[in-house]
């Protein structure tokens, strides 16, 4: 594992930090395929936390040595795909993922932060798809928010290339709560209380139930949720936390 990503266990957190501070943690091709081997093999964590070190989240995608060659459409999507492998790896890890925003999230960053079930932010953090301003195509930003914002902000925030604060993030469903800088690992601990407290088959049971319903019928996510409440409150584990006092 290489020292730009750091992991640390605490109980059963799992945190992941992105660890180039001195390039506000722009990510490297090589981290953002060890980021999806990480969420891809995790297994025991009931909270995966991610942050950035230094005074940024993530400030993007960092630019790798450009080809000799130019590629053609089969090469260049062999290249991207390692980017749509990390979001889809966020999103189906069995754990909900928590990110912790300060600083710069732009980009791959913002995506990040956008992709993971929680965001928690400081009130200096900034958020940007900047793709559109250097004649990149942002589809690959977008894949990520598609099922987290509403149409019509992304496309706001795409066609701009605007950058916005985390009031904006908030309205717009980018930030669930927002603290100033010295705060919000209060707010980080709060929320691992809570879901400590909670039975780990409940915990994991929601975000597997949140991942599945939007993508089928209303019927079926009603007929769904009907299977998933009653395996999960029979549970022995749940039964016996209804046992604690």
């Amino acid at each position: 594992m290489t020292s730009d990503i750091l992991t640390a266990r605490r109980g059963e957190i799992l945190e992941i930090t992105l660890n180039r501070p001195e390039r506000g943690n722009a990510a490297s091709d090589e981290m953002i395929v060890q980021l999806g081997d990480i969420f891809e093999t995790e297994r025991e964590a009931r909270l995966i936390i991610l942050r950035g070190a230094g005074d940024d989240f993530c400030a993007g995608r960092a630019p790798g040595a450009p080809p000799k060659d130019p590629p053609d459409a089969h090469q260049l999507r062999k290249m991207h795909d390692i980017v749509f492998r990390c979001y889809a790896a966020v999103r189906r890890t069995q754990a909900p993922v928590l990110a912790v925003v300060q600083g710069r999230a732009l980009g791959f960053g913002c995506a990040l932060a956008a992709v993971a079930d929680m965001t928690i932010a400081s009130d200096a953090a900034k958020f940007q798809i900047p793709e559109f301003a250097h004649n990149i195509m942002p589809t690959m930003v977008m894949s990520s928010m598609i099922d987290r914002l509403s149409l019509k902000a992304l496309m706001y925030l795409v066609y701009t290339s605007k950058t916005i604060g985390v009031e904006r993030a908030m309205t717009l469903g980018l930030v669930n709560d927002v603290a100033a800088a010295g705060d919000v690992e209060g707010l980080v601990d709060a929320l691992c209380a809570s879901l400590l407290k909670a039975s780990r088959v409940a915990v994991l049971g929601v975000k597997e139930y949140a991942q599945s319903a939007q993508a089928i019928d209303v019927d079926k996510a009603v007929n769904y949720a009907r299977s998933i409440h009653a395996l999960v409150n029979t549970s022995a584990e749940l039964r016996a936390n209804f046992k604690k006092p």
